[in-house]
């Protein structure tokens, strides 16, 4: 009988350490691209996405836009240019840059120009057609639109922590530059405020 007790003990054991190696399950579920999550608290798509959003249509409201259009008649051309990453995390700045390049687009308000490095990629290839391609199918050179204004800004945050709480701040700041004068025709700011709190832990 004491036998059996430890041989079952033995199993039981094994068991447990088997148990317990074998690590935690995982469990996946397929969201749609737009539907909100906020899991760590970090700066995630959903932010990216809702500032690119709130911030077009901010600088497609303002003044500059009608004043442009009443005295040239058209569409002014916009390129964003560099967004820099100023805050206390890894941020992929080329994702919130396309989501500002696709609300500027799809608006219909004004027209766009490729970024400086999808425009060597194009000038490489138009110099390349002038060799290669026929006469009737070669893209001239200097023949490019010019943009009238260049999007620029930055992503900055604050951590404020003390043991199970963390309160992280972040500001986007974007300005939109007149490429003639200089002139800065429009500045604008979105804020998000996140409060993360997890038990029994000290940040």
């Amino acid at each position: 009988m004491f036998k059996k007790a430890v041989v079952l003990l033995f199993v039981a054991v094994v068991f447990l350490l088997l148990s317990s190696c074998a690590g935690p399950s995982r469990q996946v579920t397929r969201l749609q691209a737009d539907e909100t999550t906020d899991i760590s608290g970090r700066w995630n798509d959903t932010d990216s996405r809702m500032t690119a959003e709130a911030m077009i249509r901010d600088v497609l409201s303002r003044p500059w836009l009608q004043e442009f259009q009443m005295k040239n008649d058209e569409k002014p051309v916009v390129i964003v240019g560099t967004i820099r990453n100023k805050s206390t995390e890894h941020i992929p700045v080329d994702i919130f840059t396309k989501d500002m390049e696709r609300e500027l687009i799809n608006s219909g308000q004004v027209s766009f120009v490729a970024s400086a490095q999808q425009r060597q990629e194009i000038r490489d290839e138009r110099l390349d057609q002038q060799s290669y391609a026929s006469m009737e199918t070669a893209k001239q050179l200097a023949n490019e639109t010019g943009a009238d204004y260049m999007l620029q800004g930055s992503i900055n945050s604050i951590v404020d922590s003390f043991e199970g709480q963390k309160a992280v701040y972040y500001q986007v700041d974007l300005e939109l530059i007149d490429l003639e004068k200089n002139t800065k025709v429009w500045l604008g700011d979105k804020k998000i405020k996140k409060l993360i709190e997890q038990d029994r832990y000290k940040w």
